[in-house]
């Protein structure tokens, strides 16, 4: 018996329906891409300005060790506290709040954000005050 096999198999394949999908995977990915709104710290850079400020008093501060420690008003504050501390100073100013952030040298990133978001948090304007190299 002379029966033959076809059993060839085609190495083609229909590009049509790739491209559909590519097509439609684009679109969804710019369409979600404009709904979705970054999680950012809004920062205010300094500016020059030709006016003098007086202070009448001096600014509360946070500084934050090269260990991550953190100090409000020279009293060390353990991160779970922290926003208990910065809601009583703002309570006793009852006006709008300024504080400093002073990161020492070398000091965490992650523990620069933490305070950073706190202030933001409880409508606190943080001033970022660098030590210089």
């Amino acid at each position: 018996m002379g029966l033959k096999k076809k059993n060839k198999v085609s190495a083609e394949f229909s590009m049509s329906s790739l491209t559909d999908i590519i097509f439609l995977l684009l679109i969804f990915f710019m369409l979600t891409s404009s709904v979705v709104t970054p999680n950012a710290l809004n920062l205010k850079m300094p500016g020059n300005s030709s006016s003098s400020v007086t202070v009448s008093e001096k600014p509360d501060d946070v500084t934050i060790t090269r260990k991550g420690t953190l100090r409000v008003n020279g009293k060390t504050v353990s991160k779970g506290q922290l926003d208990r501390k910065l809601n009583d100073i703002r309570r006793k100013k009852g006006r709008k709040v300024s504080m400093t952030i002073s990161p020492k040298k070398g000091a965490p990133t992650e523990s620069v954000v933490l305070v950073m978001d706190a202030m933001r948090r409880l409508g606190i304007n943080g001033i970022l005050a660098m030590e210089e190299d």
